[in-house]
């Protein structure tokens, strides 16, 4: 497509039942320039590819379908396919506002230095359904809820830095430290993540900007799935080793991790007896206990391997 002034990505891998009002959300934006809508089938083996058939006469709209499982992978084919500098990126299960283009747009227009940017992520709960009183304001943030307020706000600490679910990014920025590290996004079922922390380090480091745009809205379905336990005691398991990983690749790996896991194991169980007459609080500080024994699992595996090879 000529012009194109923002290229908007969905990569997807079995979401046949969230995917259709995620594109339509995107194809209907409030954008007065050229814009594009590029769908990345990630192996989907459910009605995706019908999805898409039903929408492929705007002539907007993209598609491609990537064999090799993983977010990050997804998200790469996505950027060499989109026509765009700007490139933003809207989860399979989630709903653009009417003017999330042009929000993101401008803001990279009036800012030269601004590497990557996203807005306020509020949540779609289940028909019938509301936030469990187990459910901690931490946690609901692992759902995909994002809000720091109604005004822009530059990120300084890595923490806080935008959700992929409502994520865009430069291209020049993006070349630049070599695309999206496939050691780390989603991979099928495992819930590896940090890929954006890490993005938003390296940003950082090499004196671009990061920001928060309250109105870039987005709101995200929360999938029935979620709402037990057992999801969010995963979800921790697999934080720990996503935060692992990003430390070894970025030479922080060692002993040391020993020390520094078992010591925020015993600061979640200390802060949940605590929260004890909280369930929600008490909840939050045990997935966090429960994440820190897959952070020791995964730097055990790392220092054993040291030792083999």
């Amino acid at each position: 497509m000529p012009d194109t002034q923002i290229s908007a990505i969905i990569c997807t891998h079995n979401r046949d039942t969230y995917l259709g009002a995620a594109i339509d959300s995107l194809l209907a934006q409030d954008f007065p320039a050229e814009f594009e809508v590029v769908v990345v089938d990630n192996g989907s083996s459910d009605r995706t590819c019908e999805v898409v058939a039903k929408r492929a006469s705007n002539p907007r709209l993209k598609y491609i379908f990537e064999p090799i499982l993983g977010l990050s992978v997804a998200r790469n084919t996505g950027a060499k396919v989109a026509s765009s500098e700007i490139l933003a990126y809207l989860d399979d299960d989630a709903v653009a506002s009417d003017r999330w283009l042009q929000v993101l747009y401008h803001a990279y227009q009036n800012n030269p230095k601004l590497a990557i940017a996203g807005g306020k992520v509020t949540l779609i709960w289940p028909q019938n359904v509301s936030q469990p009183k187990w459910l901690s304001p931490g946690l609901a943030a692992n759902l995909g809820a994002y809000d720091l307020g109604e005004n822009i706000i530059y990120i300084h600490q890595p923490g806080l830095t935008p959700r992929g679910l409502n994520y865009s990014i430069r291209r020049s920025f993006l070349i630049e430290i070599g695309g999206f590290d496939t050691h780390l996004g989603r991979v099928g079922k495992n819930l590896l993540s940090n890929e954006e922390l890490q993005m938003t380090e390296c940003a950082l480091k090499k004196g671009w900007q990061v920001a928060y745009l309250p109105e870039a809205l987005v709101a995200h379905n929360v999938a029935p799935e979620r709402l037990n336990r057992s999801w969010f005691l995963n979800r921790g398991w697999w934080q720990g080793i996503s935060e692992c990983y990003r430390e070894q690749l970025t030479g922080k790996a060692g002993i040391s991790q020993l020390q520094r896991g078992g010591e925020r194991f015993l600061r979640g169980l200390y802060k949940a007896l605590q929260h004890f007459r909280d369930p929600a609080e008490r909840f939050d500080k045990l997935v966090y206990a429960y994440g820190q024994i897959g952070y020791l699992n995964a730097a055990i595996q790392g220092i054993f391997s040291k030792f083999i090879e």
